[in-house]
C-alpha cells in the first residue's frame, strides 16, 4: 500500500528513574533515525512519545523518598525530556499520562469498550496487606524465587535469574514496600478477553506480516501458540486512572492498558494545540493510508503487537501497526544494565563528563545496536570507535578537504577539471549511496546503513590519501583544484548520509561547509557545492577521548560493582522488626547431612538427605553454584527450618528450607553450629 503519511511512537519510558544507554540504543535513537530519515525525504511523519507516570515503579519510588507520587513524576518527566531533547530525539511531542487530555482520553477510550460489551468481569484472589488495607501489585511482591531460589524476587520477574513469574509462584511473599505477611481476599476486576481475538490475531501477525524481524515474530507466535487468556484492564490501586463505571471505586485502569493509549492522546494533545500544522489527530490515527510504526524493546513486543492491537481492534475505528522493529537488549561491559544496581550509563551524567559527544554516543549506540541479539557496551569500544572512525576517518577527510582549500583557493570551491578515471571510479563507488542507504533504513537496518554512511567517509579519505594534492599544488594547481572539488562534494554529500544518525556533527559540518539543509534527493550528486562557494575555516567535527576519561568511567563501574557486590550480604532494611510470636513460628533444627547430590536437569537446585531426629527428610536447595562438589557436605551439621509445607520441585518434594548466609563475594554459605549438636536439636 502507498501510504500518506508515517505515525512513529517509541515506548514511553517509566519516570521513576533517568533514562540510560540501554534506553537509548533500544528505542529512541532507532526512532529518531527513521524520523529524520523520512523528514529528510520531505514525507509527512509524526514523532510521538511521553512519559509513562502510573503504575507500581513510581509508587515505590515515592514512599523510598518519602515524597508524594507526583513530585516524583514531576522530577523524572523533566529530566528525561531533558536528556532527549539534549540527545537531539527530535520529537513532535514528548508529553506524559498525568496529562489531562490523556486522563480523560483513556477513561473514555475504556468506557467505550465497556459500553460495547468488550470487557468480561471477573472475581479471583489477590494478595493483601491486612495492615496497610492494600491489595498489592505484583511488583509489590516479594518472596523466594521457585525457580533459582534468590531471596527477594519480585512477583512478576526474578532478576536474578531472570524468570517471568507470577506472585503465586513466590516462596514465602511478602509486602516488598514494609516486609509485612500477606493474606488473600477476593476482588473483582474488568478484563481484555483476548481468546477472542486469538484466531484474528494468528491471520494479521503470522499471515500477513511475516517481514517482521524474527525476534518480534517469533515471540508473538510463541504467545500465540500457547494460547491466549483474558488479561486484567484494572488494577486496586490509589495512583492511576480511576476506572469510569459506578462502584469501582479505589480501582484504576492497568498501567498497560492506559500507556499505550498515550501515544493516542499525545498526538491529540499535539494536533488540538496547532491544527494548522499537523492536522486532525484522526489523520494519524484512523486514516488507512496513514502508516503506524512502534520502536520498543523486546520486554513490549507482546504490548504492542498482541495487546494493545486487540484494543485497537475491540474500538474498531483506529489503524493498526504496519511495523514494530523491537530490538533486544542491551548490556554494560559484560553485565546485564541494571537501574536498582546502578549498572547503567545514565544519560544525563553522560552529558556532564562528555560535553558535546552526545554523537559520539549515538554513533556508538547505532554501530552496536542490538537489532538481532544482545550487544554490549564497552568503554574501550566506545573510544575505539570514536578515536578510529569518528575523528581518524571522518573527520580527518573533513578537516583536510577544507584546510587545503582554504590554502590553495582562498577558502572557495575550485573549479573542477578535467576528470580521471580514478576520478570517475571514485565517483562511481557513491553515486549509489542513496539508494544503498535507503534500502537499509527502510527495512530497520540502522547498524548497516550507519556503516555505509562511513564508508563514504572511508571513500573520501582514501580518495585524498591517494591523490595527494598537497604535492600537486607545487606543480599542477588545476589537477589540485579539480581534486579537491570533488573532495568537497563527498564532504556535502557526508553532510547528507549523516544527518539522520549523528544530527549535531551534520549541523555544524554544513555551517563549515556555508550549507542549509539539503533534502535527501541531492544524496549522491556531485554538484551540490558550486564553483567560487565561499566554505568557512576549518574546524575539528570531533575531538580524541583520552585513556584518562575512559579509566574515569571505568573506576566508576568497578566502584559500583564493589558496593553491589557488599549490599549483596548486608542484611535488608526494608523488612519490618520481627516480634517473638514471628520467630517461635519458625521450627528451626539441627540436622546432619547425610548424602547430597546435583538434581538432574538444575544448574542451581541441590537435593540433600537429612538426618534430622525424626526419621530423615530429604530437601532440595538452591545453592550447587557457591558448592561445585556437593559430596564435600556430607556429613556437615546444618540449620533448617522444620515446618515449611512440602513443596515440588523439579519433580522433586522438598521438605523444609536449609539455612544459608551470603558472603560478601556474593556466594552462599551453609549455616551451621561451632559444635556438634544432637539430630533433631531445635534452635530458639
Amino acid at each position: 500500500m502507498n501510504f500518506k503519511r508515517t505515525l512513529i511512537t517509541s515506548a514511553l519510558p517509566y519516570a521513576n528513574g533517568p533514562v540510560h544507554i540501554g534506553h537509548l540504543a533500544g528505542v529512541y535513537v532507532p526512532a529518531d533515525i527513521y524520523a529524520r530519515y523520512l523528514r529528510l525525504k520531505g514525507q509527512p511523519v509524526l514523532f510521538v512519545g511521553g512519559s509513562d507516570e502510573h503504575g507500581v515503579p513510581v509508587t515505590i519510588r515515592a514512599r523510598k523518598e518519602g515524597i508524594t507520587v507526583q513530585q516524583v513524576v514531576d522530577r523524572y518527566h523533566d529530566l528525561i525530556k531533558d536528556s532527549f531533547a539534549k540527545f537531539g530525539i527530535s520529537f513532535d511531542v514528548y508529553s506524559r499520562t498525568t496529562s489531562a487530555v490523556h486522563h480523560k482520553f483513556a477513561s473514555d477510550f475504556f468506557r467505550t469498550l465497556y459500553d460495547n460489551g468488550k470487557f468480561t468481569e471477573q472475581t479471583t484472589e489477590q494478595f493483601y496487606d491486612e495492615e496497610t488495607h492494600e491489595f498489592l501489585t505484583d511488583r509489590n511482591i516479594k518472596g523466594e524465587c521457585p525457580h533459582c531460589h534468590s531471596a527477594g524476587a519480585y512477583g512478576d520477574q526474578c532478576e536474578k535469574c531472570g524468570r517471568t513469574l507470577s506472585p503465586d509462584e513466590l516462596i514465602n511473599p511478602y509486602n516488598a514496600v514494609n516486609g509485612n505477611t500477606l493474606t488473600k481476599r477476593t476482588t473483582s476486576h474488568w478484563y481484555l478477553p483476548l481468546d477472542r481475538y486469538q484466531q484474528w490475531l494468528e491471520q494479521w501477525i503470522l499471515e500477513e506480516h511475516k517481514e517482521w524481524r524474527p525476534n518480534v515474530y517469533g515471540q508473538c507466535k510463541s504467545w500465540l501458540d500457547g494460547g491466549l487468556k483474558p488479561r486484567a484492564v484494572t488494577r486496586d490501586l490509589s495512583w492511576g486512572i480511576p476506572v469510569p463505571v459506578e462502584g469501582a471505586e479505589g480501582k484504576v485502569l492497568y498501567v498497560w492498558f492506559d500507556a499505550p493509549i498515550g501515544y493516542i492522546s499525545n498526538t491529540k494533545e499535539l494536533c488540538d494545540s496547532q491544527p494548522d500544522k499537523y492536522g486532525q489527530w484522526e489523520t494519524w490515527w484512523k486514516d488507512p493510508s496513514t502508516r503506524l510504526i512502534h520502536f520498543i524493546g523486546k520486554d513490549n513486543i507482546v504490548f504492542h503487537c498482541i495487546v494493545f492491537p486487540a484494543m485497537l481492534k475491540a474500538e474498531g475505528s483506529y489503524i493498526l501497526p504496519d511495523n514494530v522493529p523491537s530490538n533486544e537488549f542491551l548490556n554494560l561491559e559484560g553485565d546485564k544494565i541494571s537501574t536498582s544496581r546502578n549498572w547503567a550509563v545514565w544519560l544525563n551524567e553522560y552529558l556532564e563528563d562528555f560535553p558535546g559527544k552526545q554523537d559520539v554516543l549515538r554513533y556508538v549506540l547505532t554501530a552496536n545496536a542490538p537489532e538481532t541479539k544482545d550487544n554490549d557496551f564497552t568503554w574501550a569500544d566506545f573510544q575505539a570507535r570514536n578515536n578510529n572512525e569518528l575523528v581518524a576517518i571522518y573527520g580527518n577527510f573533513i578537516n583536510r578537504a577544507l584546510v587545503l582549500t582554504h590554502k590553495y583557493f582562498e577558502g572557495k570551491v575550485p573549479v573542477q577539471g578535467i576528470l580521471t578515471d580514478y576520478d570517475q571510479q571514485t565517483i562511481r563507488e557513491f553515486t549509489d549511496i542513496k539508494q544503498r542507504i535507503e534500502e537499509l533504513l527502510d527495512n530497520f537496518h540502522f547498524r548497516d546503513a550507519q556503516k555505509e554512511a562511513m564508508n563514504l567517509a572511508r571513500i573520501g579519505n582514501k580518495y585524498l590519501a591517494e591523490t595527494e594534492p598537497w604535492k600537486l599544488a607545487k606543480t599542477d594547481l588545476a589537477r589540485t583544484a579539480t581534486i579537491l572539488n570533488l573532495s568537497l562534494q563527498i564532504a556535502a554529500n557526508l553532510s547528507i548520509a549523516f544527518e539522520p544518525f549523528l544530527p549535531f556533527s551534520s549541523e555544524k559540518l554544513r555551517s563549515l561547509l556555508n550549507l542549509e539543509q539539503i533534502g535527501w534527493d541531492a544524496l549522491g550528486k556531485t554538484d551540490i557545492l558550486t564553483e567560487g562557494h565561499i566554505l568557512k575555516p576549518a574546524e575539528l567535527l570531533f575531538e580524541k577521548i583520552d585513556d584518562a576519561d575512559i579509566q574515569a568511567q571505568l573506576e566508576r563501574l568497578k566502584r559500583i560493582k564493589k558496593e553491589n557486590q557488599e549490599a549483596a550480604w548486608q542484611p535488608e532494611s526494608a523488612k519490618n522488626t520481627a516480634t517473638i510470636e514471628d520467630f517461635e513460628k519458625m521450627d528451626i533444627r539441627v540436622g546432619t547431612i547425610l548424602d547430597c547430590q546435583k538434581v538432574k536437569k538444575s544448574d542451581k537446585l541441590l537435593q540433600f538427605q537429612i538426618d534430622d531426629g525424626m526419621g530423615g527428610r530429604t530437601i532440595l536447595s538452591g545453592i550447587a553454584q557457591s558448592y561445585p562438589d556437593p559430596q564435600e557436605l556430607i556429613g556437615k551439621q546444618v540449620l533448617f527450618i522444620a515446618n515449611f509445607p512440602p513443596r515440588k520441585m523439579m519433580g522433586i518434594e522438598s521438605q523444609g528450607m536449609i539455612l544459608s548466609a551470603v558472603n560478601a563475594d556474593a556466594k552462599l554459605v551453609l549455616a551451621s553450629v561451632s559444635k556438634p549438636v544432637k539430630n533433631g536439636a531445635q534452635v530458639g
